[in-house]
């Protein structure tokens, strides 16, 4: 069977109608463009995906050196207090900064205003119902191990 418009004859694997043979070379460039656009980020995330390792592995560092620091301030503490009162004191202090340096971030979020402050309105949202739901049981859980 040919081709009406040009009168050639429908070749091997080619479209037989205009539309059809327009729908395959625009699907043609559509793919060549995606790999060289695939290509392009590829090439763009190789360093990426390397410092990306590196911000990774340097936070586990920095865990790692908090976590450091935290156990040489509890022996500080040890050398004063009995060992329960520094390792409350201790935890108490991370709480209370934890509580300021949020509230801090979450006022620096509303004031972005914007999508930032619904954010912050999410984040606050959800710290206080999963507070009140850790207080409590924190609370019941310091009592008994100070009844025993």
């Amino acid at each position: 069977m040919g081709d009406a418009v040009t009168n050639q004859p429908a070749g091997r694997g080619r479209p037989a109608s205009p539309t059809d043979r327009l729908a395959e070379d625009v699907a043609e460039v559509v793919r060549s463009e995606v790999r060289a656009l695939r290509g392009q980020l590829l090439d763009a995330a190789r360093p990426a995906g390397l410092g990306f390792a590196l911000l990774a592995a340097a936070g586990g560092c920095l865990v790692l050196g908090a976590g450091a620091a935290s156990a040489t301030v509890l022996r500080m503490l040890e050398a004063f207090l009995p060992r329960r009162l520094a390792a409350a004191g201790l935890t108490s202090g991370y709480l209370a900064a934890a509580v300021v340096l949020g509230r801090v971030g979450l006022n620096q979020l509303r004031a972005a205003g914007g999508s930032s402050a619904r954010l912050a309105d999410e984040v606050r949202d959800a710290v206080s119902a999963t507070a009140a739901q850790v207080v409590p049981a924190g609370s019941a859980a310091a009592r008994d191990a100070l009844g025993r």
